[in-house]
């Protein structure tokens, strides 16, 4: 038995047919791409949102130990000139001098006009008050040492062994905790204040 021959017309339906199947076929194999990509993007944006959300949360919830200080009105006085009293000792905010203390370690305690101002800049001033403390000293010369905008200073008088003072901030502790003294200077270096004060 012989099998019929296909017409050419017959041929050229199947071919169209066929055609058209790998076309719906391709497709359809976009269609699923596209899905996947959109689906694969949806999913990496919610991460993205649930890890910003997370961090977020976090940075509003987190607990730090320095305090706040109301921000005093900040004129520009001569240094050795009489002024309104500071609300925080030291001082995180009120008149101060003109000009900046120079950044870095101190053997002698800085002016605290000269200090404000320095704060006001967006720097953080770490003082102490201990007698024969060198290794405390050495210690927070370490930390001092890697920032820019960070001055350390003897300050006689303080009620506890250590202070950080940053504009409108105070923290003060009797322990040295390096981890406690590089978070309050991440949180408050660089930040400038003049419009705030005054």
């Amino acid at each position: 038995m012989t099998k019929p021959q296909m017409t050419r017309s017959q041929a050229k339906k199947e071919a169209k047919q066929k055609a058209r199947q790998e076309r719906a076929g391709e497709q359809k194999a976009k269609r699923h791409q596209r899905l996947t990509g959109q689906i694969g993007l949806y999913a990496a944006l919610a991460i993205i949102l649930l890890v910003a959300g997370y961090w977020g949360y976090g940075k509003m919830t987190e607990q730090h130990a320095w305090t706040t200080v109301p921000i005093l009105p900040s004129p520009h006085v001569p240094l050795g000139t009489p002024h309104p009293p500071y609300n925080s000792d030291p001082p995180t905010s009120g008149p101060h001098a003109p000009g900046l203390a120079r950044w870095g370690v101190y053997t002698e305690p800085v002016p605290k006009e000269m200090q404000v101002h320095n704060l006001e800049d967006g720097g953080v001033v770490i003082q102490y008050s201990c007698q024969d403390c060198p290794d405390l000293v050495k210690q927070l010369t370490t930390i001092a040492e890697r920032y820019d905008r960070v001055i350390l200073a003897p300050y006689a008088g303080l009620d506890r062994k250590i202070a950080l003072t940053a504009w409108g901030r105070i923290d003060k502790f009797d322990e040295f905790d390096e981890a406690r003294i590089v978070t309050f200077i991440k949180a408050h270096i660089g930040i400038d204040h003049h419009r705030e004060g005054g």
